[in-house]
């Protein structure tokens, strides 16, 4: 289950009045690529020993998600030319204004009675010199990350205007073992990388994981039984608790759930030959095949309002995107220009789909608008594919690897994220090699 959080009053100093947001520092981040924001984030200050050093991770924590996005960038903590103690004390803001900060975090850390983690963080304008937020927050101790992802969200969210990402997971797949005897585990994380495990233990093959948009399940491929074709299974994460859908001679692709989670899109070839898209409805398992052409459907995802599916197809010769309505009909290409695309997949805001392109011997991660226009290439690699959104529709994380002629990333497969507004794609560690992400939502 997940673990509670009990979370107080905003926080107001008598000698910070609220500001106008008008005046804050802000990002936006809908007009262009913007220049990273300087903060300066103090390690939170702690009442004991314990405290003290739950507040310093969680600052680390807190500078590691800003910066991931992209969006801003930690002033080093030799630059400081002071180190707050009392987060309920004003600063001398001439201090952090000479070393370019435009905003400071400050917090402090305790240990309650009953064993209760209580952490307060301020989030700082330096030019207005005003409190733009603070909060309070008591949590079992074991829940530190989660609280200062949470945080982090806030300050993204004063800051941009936006919902926050960090307090969110991804599914993948972990990749171990020689190439013609892969081992494949599901493998759950942070978004961030840490806190990973494992959902499964490697005896059968499985693939593709997608999250429920509503709920924090994941919806699988697993081959367990040879010469069968693979069984569906939705796996609560928190409970741990799986459920059969069943098995579906020619699935390529594990089913992607509707907006609200109460069907799903399910790619499976008929006996014609051909691969076609089905919607299966949860509650009565019945499914309603949504395209009846020669070439090959697959890999389909709603958009957020459920009205509409992007999806990939062969139906003119070569590998591109479509766009139909929910009940099948009114299918368009929206894919133009050289090369293969496939992977689509809806932004949770509706304004983009992400893709795969093939070209020139290369992978493409990209966007493109719902009509296919103004495309735009993120990332390039010898291999990268399996595009999958943020909660907040602002990042995507994926796989990639390259070619033995670029060592810095060598044959293994490994998972990356990019901000769409700008920003060098990042890395996100992993203990194995790892392929095939799927995004949670933000986590209750």
């Amino acid at each position: 289950m997940p673990l509670p959080f009990l979370r107080l009053a905003a926080l107001a100093l008598p000698l910070a009045a609220a500001l106008p947001a008008a005046a804050q520092v802000t990002i936006d981040i809908t007009e262009g690529v913007p220049d990273p924001v300087p903060v300066a984030i103090v390690p939170f200050s702690g009442a004991d020993r314990e405290a003290a050093r739950f507040g310093t991770e969680m600052a680390d924590v807190i500078r590691a998600d800003l910066e991931r996005s992209a969006l801003f960038r930690s002033i080093p903590e030799e630059a400081f030319l002071s180190r707050p103690d009392n987060a309920d004390l004003r600063p001398d803001f001439n201090n952090w204004r000479v070393i370019g900060a435009h905003l400071l975090v400050v917090g402090k850390t305790s240990m309650q009675p009953d064993g209760r983690l209580h952490a307060l963080f301020r989030l700082w304008d330096v030019f207005t010199q005003e409190q733009i937020v603070g909060v309070t927050y008591t949590t079992p101790p074991e829940n530190w990350r989660r609280l200062a992802h949470k945080m982090a969200d806030s300050i993204y969210n004063q800051v941009t205007g936006e919902d926050g990402y960090f307090d969110s997971r991804i599914v993948f797949v972990s990749e171990t073992g020689p190439a013609d005897k892969r081992r494949k585990r599901l493998v759950l994380m942070d978004q961030d990388g840490a806190r990973a495990r494992y959902l499964t233990d490697g005896n059968n093959l499985v693939l593709t994981p997608r999250f429920s948009p509503t709920k924090q399940e994941i919806i699988y491929l697993s081959y367990d039984r040879p010469n069968q074709p693979p069984s569906v299974h939705i796996l609560n994460i928190d409970s741990n608790q799986r459920e059969a859908l069943g098995r579906f001679p020619g699935m390529q692709y594990a089913p992607r759930f509707s907006p609200d989670g109460n069907s799903v899109l399910i790619t499976m070839t008929q006996e014609e030959g051909n691969s076609d898209i089905f919607a299966m409805n949860l509650g009565t398992r019945t499914l309603t095949r949504l395209t009846h052409t020669a070439g090959i459907d697959a890999a389909a995802s709603y958009s957020p309002d459920g009205f509409r599916i992007v999806f990939e197809s062969k139906r003119s010769g070569t590998q591109q995107l479509y766009v139909m309505n929910a009940d099948g009909s009114e299918p368009r290409r929206i894919s133009t220009g050289k090369g293969r695309f496939a992977t689509p997949v809806w932004s949770p805001r509706g304004d983009l789909i992400a893709f795969t392109k093939i070209l020139g011997g290369r992978f493409h991660i990209g966007t493109m608008r719902p009509d296919g226009t103004e495309a735009r290439i993120l990332d390039s690699a010898y291999h990268a594919e399996g595009p999958t959104w943020s909660p907040n529709g602002r990042v995507l994380a994926y796989f990639k690897q390259d070619s033995a002629h670029d060592r810095r990333v060598g044959f293994s497969p490994g998972m990356w994220q990019v901000n769409i507004t700008g920003g060098a794609p990042r890395r996100i560690e992993t203990d194995t090699d790892a392929s095939d992400p799927a995004w949670s939502p933000i986590s209750p």
